[in-house]
């Protein structure tokens, strides 16, 4: 059976959303076994029964609308833009899912306190740091202030060492962006994406943020992790009006 990871926020009650884990799907090593990404090397047969799984047993009302993620920042409007190349997606119709793959990265889910529009957002470092969150707002109809946001699974700091590079890439950016980066023995730092992420929504005036406690990297029985291993498969995070 396909287990899900549900967001621990006040969505109102027209708002689905989940994370799905690792667990429940029919792909095989390294990939096992709920992959659902085709671009990572996994038969493309496997993925597809894999989709069908998440539809039948998560009963959901259409096909998600999956994107291709180029960890850049364009935003799309599912039910008005024709192209699928994107780090984020919003819509307002019901019964049409957006969907962001990861594996280490953030998944940030939005809603409106009314529940009339929803978006996902699928922000790396990279598209954090370039404004992947500030374009997914930006085409939003709903004030900042009206929205609730959801920061999904992702690798902890504690397991994700970077570069200088990327401090300074941050701090260039975001007032007392150091406070998210801690300096380990070899001489690098240790990231707080998801403290990133939450900073990038509170200087925005998101009205409530709430964030997840899983660690994709540490708990491999649960989640992918591109870090751990190269070769792995993409969890998802959906989100929907009923």
């Amino acid at each position: 059976m396909i287990e899900t990871i549900q967001p621990n926020w006040s969505a109102p009650s027209t708002i689905q959303a989940c994370c799905t884990t690792r667990q429940g799907g029919v792909s095989a090593a390294s990939f096992d076994s709920l992959n659902l990404a085709l671009h990572v090397g996994d038969d493309p047969a496997l993925v597809a029964q894999n989709r069908k799984l998440l539809r039948d047993q998560l009963e959901l009302p259409a096909e998600p609308c999956w994107i291709n993620q180029t960890h850049g920042t364009q935003t799309v409007t599912l039910e008005r833009d024709a192209s699928r190349d994107a780090d984020a997606a919003v819509t307002r119709v019901p019964g049409t899912i957006a969907v962001v793959m990861t594996a280490d990265c953030l998944p940030i889910l939005l809603c409106n306190q009314t529940g009339s529009e929803v978006g996902a957002v699928h922000a790396g470092w990279r598209g954090l740091q370039a404004g992947v969150v500030q374009s997914a707002l930006a085409t939003m109809n709903s004030p900042n202030h009206q929205l609730i946001a959801w920061i999904g699974p992702g690798i902890s700091q504690a397991c994700f060492e970077v570069g200088d590079e990327v401090r300074t890439a941050f701090i260039d950016l975001m007032p007392h962006a150091q406070t998210f980066f801690n300096a380990n023995r070899r001489g690098r730092w240790q990231c707080d994406l998801a403290g990133l992420a939450e900073q990038v929504l509170k200087a925005q005036g998101v009205g409530e943020i709430c964030r997840d406690s899983h660690c994709s990297y540490r708990d491999a029985d649960v989640f992918f992790s591109y870090r751990r291993n190269a070769t792995t498969g993409r969890m998802a995070s959906l989100i929907w009006i009923k």
